[in-house]
């Protein structure tokens, strides 16, 4: 994940409450973390991801639901960011292509456009 972050220009890599996150221009487009006991509960009685779980920003929540749609099988949300634009990504489901255009997309969101155009070249 680092390699693949860093290949986006202008990326800086952080920390969030003792977990890594990655920003561009100081706004953050993805945070990692565990799964937690606390998701159990929250997914209703089906079972919730084992591992480490990627957050990623989206742009807005109609991109959200677009995203999640089209990436079922490897992008979800859980109620406590329902009303938050960012999709979770569950790293065991994803490949690395996978892992790689949900970087370039979050990406994109914070990006500004001289450093996009970079990026675009």
């Amino acid at each position: 994940m680092q390699r693949l972050a860093a290949t986006l220009p202008g990326t800086t890599e952080g920390e969030r409450h003792g977990h890594r996150t990655w920003l561009v221009a100081g706004k953050v487009f993805a945070w990692e973390g565990p799964s937690r006991k606390t998701d159990t509960k929250r997914f209703a009685g089906n079972p919730a991801p084992q591992g480490s779980i990627l957050a990623l920003a989206a742009d807005g929540l109609a991109d959200k639901e677009a995203l999640l749609q089209a990436h079922a099988e490897h992008l979800l949300t859980i109620p406590h960011v329902d009303n938050y634009a960012a999709v979770l990504l569950h790293l065991k489901n994803a490949g690395e292509a996978d892992l790689r255009e949900a970087l370039k997309d979050a990406w994109f969101v914070h990006a500004p456009a001289d450093i996009a155009a970079i990026y675009l070249e």
